[in-house]
């Protein structure tokens, strides 16, 4: 027989060693979530998807919408889930958009990531929209491409005072895409091309009378509404929306002033109800206004060096004025895609909708502009891309129909 005092001695040091172990698991295991692009939980019925990458402000790559497509399928067929709750980890962002630059990077190189990340996001979309159980997205930050996508196809979108919403695409030549399609040509009147078209920024309880937001909740009760909806004995949609019903009347005091643009109602219904790029431009010519100016200048073009006079603006794209050189500010392939888009997704459903996105992606990533507009914007940071062709005048309708042809057997299953 061993010693008593040796026995009691080896289950110490055995016991100090499991206690050692255990702590260093559960650090593994915390550190492991603090790491994790995107957690996924369930909580009392309540799927939880937190988006955490907060310093990228919550971008979306291939891996999240990876992890995120499978659990959110399941989650949707299992009867003990009744919600779904998607939100950003930080104050700055609730998502702000997709990853392009990997996918630019990927393209110039021939990967497959450019026909992947689109493919799978879309899906991702599309599940979003289709979804059964009731989905409620805290928009909270920036909400801008991807994050639209992750947010504007469920059934109820949470904005606050910080919420930024914006689809600047044209920008990067690009276009609005997660289904911006589908949803911006059924805002109010001519709302959502006006968007598309000069990427204005709505914020905060704006985001609401735009239809963006069904509901408005400060930033400061979100963690409080999180834990109501948590707490429902029984959730489903009635209940969800009484709780956000009560919320929103409650934080929407002081906050329900008229919208921003209520003003400019008539004139973007009038400039950007036109069949062409062109025509919308002469719209804007004719009415003549600051504000039509301004919508000319945040559209199209850019001054490198000096501001001319606004009576010049509308004489440009592309010419020399005193000699000053204007540059398009959106592509304006990008652009005149995105007007034929919601004009096309105004008469589709969803899922027609994105598969028709599909396709524009991919003649993005055959084409130039998209690339050169991520290193403008986002690798040289010089904000001047040259964009080819560089004209409006130039983007001919042959082009502009290339884009939207069917891609055989590349197409877009959903």
């Amino acid at each position: 027989m061993y010693p008593t005092h040796c026995v009691s001695r080896s289950t110490s040091v055995s016991c100090q060693k499991l206690r050692i172990l255990c702590r260093h698991l559960r650090m593994s295991s915390t550190s492991a979530k603090a790491d994790a692009e995107v957690l996924l939980e369930v909580k009392n019925k309540v799927g939880v998807i937190t988006l955490n990458r907060p310093k990228a402000l919550n971008a979306l790559n291939l891996n999240m919408i990876r992890q995120i497509y499978p659990v959110l399928k399941k989650w949707d067929a299992d009867p003990a889930v009744s919600l779904v709750l998607i939100k950003g980890t930080g104050d700055r962002a609730f998502c702000a958009g997709g990853d392009v630059r990997e996918v630019a990077e990927a393209g110039k190189r021939g990967g497959d990531l450019s026909k992947l990340f689109f493919k799978e996001e879309y899906m991702l979309n599309y599940a979003i929209g289709s979804l059964q159980t009731p989905y409620v997205a805290l928009i909270n930050g920036i909400t801008m491409g991807g994050g639209v996508g992750l947010s504007v196809h469920g059934r109820f979108r949470v904005a606050t005072e910080s919420t930024l919403f914006a689809m600047p695409e044209t920008a990067i030549g690009l276009f609005p895409d997660v289904g911006g399609g589908y949803v911006l040509p059924r805002m109010k009147g001519k709302l959502g091309i006006y968007l598309a078209l000069t990427g204005h920024r709505l914020k905060g309880y704006d985001v609401k009378h735009a239809g963006v937001a069904t509901h408005f909740v400060t930033s400061e009760k979100l963690t409080e509404l999180e834990s109501s909806l948590l707490n429902l004995v029984d959730p489903h949609a009635n209940s969800i929306q009484e709780v956000l019903n009560d919320y929103d009347k409650k934080c929407s005091e002081g906050h329900s002033k008229e919208f921003a643009l209520e003003k400019f109602t008539n004139q973007i219904n009038s400039c950007f109800d036109q069949s062409s790029m062109e025509g919308i431009i002469k719209a804007l010519e004719k009415d003549d206004t600051e504000w039509a100016l301004k919508q000319i200048e945040v559209t199209l073009i850019h001054i490198v060096n000096d501001l001319i006079n606004a009576r010049g603006v509308y004489l440009i794209l592309g010419v020399q004025i005193d000699g000053r050189r204007l540059k398009e500010r959106g592509s304006p392939t990008s652009l005149k895609i995105t007007l034929r888009q919601l004009q096309e997704g105004a008469k589709l459903n969803l899922a027609d909708c994105l598969k028709m996105e599909y396709r524009l992606t991919q003649r993005c990533m055959e084409d130039n502009d998209f690339y050169e507009g991520i290193r403008a914007v986002l690798i040289d940071k010089d904000n001047s891309p040259k964009w080819n062709p560089g004209t409006l005048n130039a983007v001919t309708q042959e082009k502009v129909e290339h884009y939207f042809e069917t891609l055989g057997d590349r197409e877009l299953v959903l």
